[in-house]
This record gives structure tokens, C-alpha cells and sequence, in this order.
């Protein structure tokens, strides 16, 4: 269904999405201060922290929380409100709800009920990041938070071996070295990194380089704070050999048989092949 904003008025039983800033408050927008203060109700993740920005605008708009936990049973409450003919906007902690957090449910249930969704767009991390990042912005992916452990986990990381696209990640400091290493696996050490860290904010901070220097500068800092947004360069679309499968572990068991290490004869054929080394190292333990 299409939907057509008046800037003069709010729509009568419509969910508006709206994005709020993700560190500096002067980022948000007049057209989000003004949906905020004449909707009826504000379904909030954290409504202790989305009571700080009201306040700092002076927004009096009564709150209620929809975060991770209790989504399900908010669901039929929020979605009566609609029906009623009352207005909402969703707020997440920072930027557009909807962005690895749960806004997504509440957005589907309202399109499959026929409920009119009206986004208010503002910033958001993974787009911020990019744009300074200084690698390519012309094809990306945006992967959010990778699976935390687990098959889950390697097969995502498998998944993106291949991927040749800049990559997107959200990454929470406590993980950010092992996910560093994972991507060093996946990639190679010198393979292109920007690390985002606290966007917007006071300890705003870029680091570039590569992946390896990117471990050894965060295993040494004191600064792994704060939320982090990791842009990596997507795989190398080199010219070199097209093989099968086949065709390359057929290649694979013949530098091996001149006495090569497994780790050597990867790291040879990545070099003049389309697969990465990492891929090539897995196909050699299946012989």
C-alpha cells in the first residue's frame, strides 16, 4: 500500500518510524520533533534512555517499552492503539528501528494488518561509517551483528569468503578482537579494515589499515569501548584462474605432493586464483 505523508497533520492510525541520533543529539531532525511531540504514544527499546532525548527537546509524549523480550505480547496492545485510530512512533535506542533490533516485527505485523508505516528517516551507523570509511560505497552488504558462536557463526563466516562486496558489521567490544581474527582468517592479514568506534560522539574514532594491524593496535589499546561499526573490503575480484572445484584440488594435491605444506600451497594458489586462501586450506583437509 502507498503511503503519502501531510506535513501539516499526522495520519490517523499509523505507526511512524522514526530515527533518532546515534551519539550527537543536534543529528536529529525537525520533522522527527515534530512526529515525536503530536503522536500519541512512543513505543521506545529503552524508555529510561528515550526519556533523555524527550527531555533535552522538551517532548512530553507519554512512553511505553517494545524491546526483545517483550515484543510478542506488545504486539496486540500497540497494534489495538492503531486500530483505534491513535498514532505511535518507534524509537530505538539510536538511528532507524528496524537495524538489528526487533522494530522489524512490529513493522511487518502492522503491513500484514494493513496498518499505514511511515518512516521518519535520521542516521544510522552502518551508513556513517561508510561514507568515511575510504572503501568502496558504490556495492555493500550490511550484515548487522554475525551469529555469536558456533556453526552459525562459521557458516556466515564461510558465506562471506566469497563475498566481494564491502562488508558491514556491528560488533560490541568485548568481541571485537576475536571477530578481528576471524575476518584475518577469512581474508588474509593484510586484507583492508576501517574500525568506527562511538560515532558521533565524544570519543569519536576512525583506525584504518589492515586487518592485522587492526589486532595488534586493539589487543594493545585501552580504548575497546563504546559501540562498534567495522567496514572490511570485500574479496578481490582478480583476474585470476577460473577453476572447478575439481580442477583445483586437483592443482592442490600436486603442490603437495612436491612437498609444500598445506598452509604454503593455499596461500600459492590463492594468489592466482579466484578462491581465498582460507577456502583453499579447507578443500585440502577434505583429501
Amino acid at each position: 500500500m502507498t503511503n503519502i505523508m501531510n506535513n501539516e497533520s499526522l495520519q490517523q492510525g499509523t505507526l511512524y518510524i522514526v530515527g533518532t541520533p546515534i551519539g550527537n543529539l543536534e543529528d536529529i531532525t525537525f520533522r522527527a520533533i515534530r512526529i515525536l511531540k503530536s503522536v500519541n504514544l512512543i513505543a521506545a527499546e529503552d524508555t529510561r534512555h528515550t526519556a533523555k532525548l524527550l527531555h533535552h527537546f522538551e517532548i512530553t509524549t507519554p512512553q511505553v517499552s517494545y524491546h526483545h523480550h517483550n515484543r510478542t505480547a506488545r504486539h496486540t496492545q500497540l497494534l489495538n492503539y492503531l486500530e483505534e485510530g491513535q498514532t505511535i512512533a518507534l524509537v530505538t535506542d539510536a538511528g532507524m528501528p528496524g537495524i538489528s533490533d526487533p522494530g522489524y516485527d512490529l513493522i511487518y505485523t502492522c503491513i500484514i494488518a494493513n496498518i499505514p508505516v511511515i518512516p521518519i528517516p535520521g542516521a544510522t551507523a552502518a551508513i556513517t561509517a561508510l561514507s568515511v570509511s575510504g572503501l568502496p560505497t558504490d556495492r555493500f552488504i550490511f550484515e548487522g551483528f554475525l551469529p555469536l558462536k558456533g556453526k552459525d557463526r562459521s557458516d556466515r563466516l564461510n558465506q562471506l569468503m566469497t563475498e566481494t562486496r564491502t562488508i558491514i558489521i556491528y560488533e560490541a567490544p568485548h568481541r571485537l578482537l576475536k571477530t578481528l581474527r576471524n575476518f584475518k582468517e577469512v581474508f588474509g592479514q593484510d586484507h583492508q579494515i576501517t574500525v568506527a568506534r562511538e560515532l558521533t560522539k565524544r570519543y569519536e574514532e576512525f583506525w584504518r589499515g589492515t586487518l592485522e594491524n587492526a589486532i595488534l593496535y586493539y589487543q594493545n589499546s585501552q580504548q575497546i569501548k563504546g559501540e562498534f561499526t567495522l567496514i572490511i573490503a570485500g574479496g578481490s575480484q582478480n583476474d585470476g584462474l577460473e577453476l572447478t572445484i575439481e580442477e583445483l584440488k586437483d592443482e592442490l594435491q600436486q603442490l603437495l605432493k612436491q612437498g609444500m605444506t598445506r598452509s604454503q600451497a593455499s596461500r600459492q594458489l590463492a594468489k592466482v586464483t579466484h578462491f581465498s586462501r582460507r577456502q583453499i586450506y579447507d578443500l585440502s583437509l577434505e583429501n
